[in-house]
């Protein structure tokens, strides 16, 4: 009865689909094999273009031969497969197992065509692990619900339809039809954490507990339910708590947020800049600086991919600043020029914004404050250090604006945000304006 089962968990799943081709990540092994043989009987899935895709990692000394196996198995139902071949960094401090899990969804997503559909064998015993890892790991609601039925994947969808049924099935279904598949040796390795669970964990939990893994996938479907609406409430109030600037949210209204929603409006924002996202510790330890600073402190948490600052009443999430390096000072002759730490370009333009040097400019320098600077505007001398504070400049992005000097030493320009009066002047004598462009 398995291959009716399959059968009949399959062909409503493949109905709700959104239109697209489907392609399964068929890795050889018992699940994708069944997956990938139960999809082939189907003539709705044929019909919308079905292939399968293998990842090679080259891990193993047989990888080879496992890659010309997948070939043969598709080839035999008459689809079409890719073979894609990976180098699977080590070292990385992720460990052999997620580097190799990276790495591999990296290919695949690379490999999808415009809205093509990915399947998945992942089953619900996989689900169950999933879970365990996601709690051990100290995961909130997102992580809790574990993995989705249909999700967002590269160019297209991520798509696991067997997440309904026991492995026990899938081997059924596969030895009625006389299947053949690989045994990756590695899932016999207690050292990796999911065969660990796999190996020793469930099946104890399962002696006593005998509906164990249903038990534990359904608390995931309620979770998914909790989570999907948590997430909906986060996206509404990342809008009442982001700043003018999309880069910026207004501290004290994101701490105010219920303790539920801080966290994913948090990670909502720094996804929406492509930005890399804190861990538990990082998310309590920004909560503790910016309740606790005082008004004249400058908060800084940084992670891996990004750095949170508060400055008035608001947080900047940015890239990791680069530094300027001390000293760096140039002539200028109102050509474009390349400032350090990619902080874009300064030059002389015209009306048009053609670029425009002038023999008859004065002799001019380009550096960043030290400190002390002051810009002759409208004959009256105003400080630098007045000028950003009264624009809100933040503290950390003063030191990265170029600064134009004559051969004297006397301040005339800030970038192309202000101009002292001589400077003025004689731009507007020669027809010019200055621009700075670039990722400032």
């Amino acid at each position: 009865m398995a291959h009716r089962r399959l059968r009949d968990l399959l062909e409503p799943a493949l109905a709700r689909l959104p239109p697209g081709p489907v392609a399964v990540a068929f890795s050889g092994g018992l699940d994708s094999t069944v997956l990938l043989h139960g999809l082939a009987a189907l003539g709705h899935a044929r019909a919308r273009g079905l292939r399968a895709i293998h990842v090679d990692h080259g891990l193993q000394d047989d990888s080879i031969d496992w890659a010309r196996h997948c070939r043969r198995i598709a080839d035999g139902l008459g689809i079409e497969s890719t073979i894609l071949q990976v180098d699977v960094p080590r070292g990385a401090g992720l460990g052999l197992e997620a580097s190799a899990r990276r790495v591999r969804h990296a290919a695949l997503r690379d490999a999808l065509a415009d809205a093509e559909i990915l399947a998945f064998a992942h089953h619900r015993d996989d689900q169950a692990e999933t879970v365990l890892l996601k709690m051990l790991r100290g995961a909130g609601p997102e992580g809790l619900a574990a993995m989705r039925v249909l999700r967002r994947f590269g160019h297209g969808r991520a798509w696991r339809p067997l997440l309904g049924l026991p492995r026990a099935a899938l081997r059924s279904y596969a030895q009625h039809h006389g299947l053949g598949w690989i045994d990756d040796p590695s899932n016999g390795d207690p050292l990796f954490d999911r065969n660990y669970l796999r190996l020793d964990v469930l099946p104890r939990l399962r002696k006593r507990w005998p509906e164990a893994d249903a038990s534990i996938t359904q608390s995931a479907n309620w979770v998914r339910a909790a989570a999907d609406y948590i997430d909906a409430q986060a996206r509404h109030a990342l809008a009442q708590v982001q700043g003018g600037d999309p880069a910026t949210l207004r501290f004290r209204d994101w701490l105010h947020l219920p303790d539920a929603l801080r966290d994913p409006v948090l990670r909502h924002w720094l996804r929406g800049l492509g930005l890399g996202e804190p861990n538990q510790h990082q998310v309590g330890e920004l909560v503790r600086q910016l309740a606790e600073a005082g008004e004249d402190r400058l908060p800084c948490v940084r992670w891996p991919g990004a750095e949170l600052r508060r400055y008035r009443d608001l947080v900047y999430a940015l890239a990791p600043l680069r530094m300027v390096p001390p000293g760096w000072e140039i002539e200028w002759s109102g050509d474009s020029v390349e400032l350090p730490a990619a902080l874009g370009h300064l030059r002389l333009v015209d009306a048009c914004g053609h670029a425009r040097a002038s023999a008859a400019r004065p002799a001019w320098r380009i550096r960043f404050r030290r400190g002390g600077e002051s810009l002759r505007m409208q004959g009256l001398h105003r400080e630098l250090r007045d000028l950003f504070q009264a624009a809100g400049v933040p503290p950390w992005e003063r030191g990265r604006i170029p600064l134009v000097f004559d051969a004297r030493g006397t301040l005339h320009a800030v970038a192309d945000l202000w101009l002292g009066d001589h400077a003025g002047a004689w731009l507007d004598d020669a027809g010019l304006r200055l621009q700075w462009t670039g990722t400032h």
